[in-house]
């Protein structure tokens, strides 16, 4: 069980979630500039369409075997994400990207509570000093900011579906021959989604400029094209409660990323939230025993 175990942490599809947390947590800070000049659905929707055709393009042979489960998988998972995004863009309408980050991997204790009540058992100890520990560090974020109106709690909505994508994504792809295949078809449900919701709400348009070009091009090819497609592919061989741990490297490189960029700034209930979050999500690793390490 330990040898298991042990190989477990070498995992190198560990590596790969890590990077693909990573690369989408800079995206934070190009949506956020991306936001001054497009509309919420209009920015998805040109982000996630671009990034499908050209994962399309440059898997065709593989998206030409896909199965109905398969497509299925990345519907429903898809969809999800498109729920993520939505409350994440409109969070960051209204707070900093270091906050919305934050909030929205709220989901890293959101997953073990939502196994619990999926497979009908009480939280160990452990999990529920971790969550009261994690809702304390949100309390001082919200306090920071005045209210959990606006931002904060557009940031805890995208939490919610978070760990839900999380959970589902873990069970589905697990299951599929091809989990690419499933992530590309994710990426393409969640531009079909914004485009339909951005042209619902009154219109579509392209951006003007190579600035907000090049923004879309890093979102899409960079952020999208391996930072959401890749995610089934690592979580194929990643238990659901290590992937929901993961997430805790996304708020970490958010708030550095609008620290440097955005000249964001962290007042001191902000810092005193993140290291109570930050220590809710490693608590369960430190009071590990030796043997389940």
């Amino acid at each position: 069980m330990e040898q298991r175990e042990s190989a477990n942490n070498a995992n190198p599809y560990e590596f790969l979630l890590a990077g693909v947390i990573s690369l989408r947590a800079t995206s934070f800070v190009f949506s956020k500039l991306l936001l001054q000049s497009l509309g919420t659905f209009n920015l998805l929707a040109i982000r996630f369409l671009l990034a499908f055709f050209l994962l399309a393009l440059l898997f065709h042979k593989r998206m030409a075997k896909i199965t109905k489960k398969e497509a299925f998988s990345g519907l429903l998972i898809g969809t999800l994400f498109f729920l993520v995004m939505s409350c994440e863009m409109t969070a960051l309408k209204q707070a900093e990207t270091s906050l919305v980050s934050l909030l929205e991997n709220c989901s890293i204790i959101l997953v073990p509570v939502l196994e619990a009540v999926l497979l009908r058992r009480l939280m160990g100890k452990t999990e529920l000093l971790s969550a009261l520990i994690a809702m304390a560090g949100v309390f001082c974020l919200a306090a920071s900011k005045g209210s959990l109106s606006g931002g904060v709690t557009f940031g805890l909505l995208a939490a919610f579906f978070y760990a839900c994508a999380i959970l589902v994504t873990g069970k589905l792809a697990k299951d599929a021959p091809d989990p690419l295949a499933i992530g590309i078809i994710q990426v393409g449900t969640m531009g079909t989604l914004s485009l339909i919701a951005a042209l619902g709400k009154g219109g579509f348009s392209l951006p003007q400029g190579g600035r907000q070009w090049l923004f879309l091009a890093i979102l899409a090819v960079i952020c999208t094209g391996f930072g959401f497609t890749l995610q089934p592919v690592a979580q194929s061989k990643v238990s659901v409660k290590r992937a929901g741990l993961f997430c805790a490297i996304n708020p970490a490189v958010a708030s550095l990323i609008g620290i440097v960029f955005l000249h964001e700034r962290m007042t001191l209930l902000s810092v005193l939230g993140l290291i109570l979050i930050l220590f809710s999500i490693a608590l369960p690793h430190l009071l590990k025993r030796p043997a389940d390490s």
